[in-house]
């Protein structure tokens, strides 16, 4: 049985944003973000709260970085069809 101080309630593990930034938008961060995530349980089920708090702010920070990367790089994209559609019909 673990010992859970009651003064240090479970940090949230961003777990559902990690794994929508792995589905849906850039998978290396997303995974790790999941890993880290992941982390959030066991470091606090373990006692350690301040890694625990440590862990679930990393996953948030990856889950968030893979999201603004993947916007983006869709920007880019659109950004580029649109030039070519603009050179084409000038053409």
């Amino acid at each position: 049985m673990v010992y859970q101080d009651p003064s240090y309630p479970k940090p949230n593990n961003n777990l559902a944003l990690a794994i929508f930034c792995t589905a849906c938008c850039c998978l290396p961060a997303g995974v790790y973000a999941i890993i880290k995530a992941n982390d959030v349980n066991n470091y606090y089920n373990m006692g350690q709260y301040e890694l625990a708090e440590d862990a679930a702010a990393q996953a948030k920070k990856w889950s968030l970085i893979g999201i603004g990367a993947s916007a983006v790089i869709w920007v880019l994209y659109i950004l580029f069809y649109v030039v070519l559609f603009i050179i084409a019909s000038a053409s």
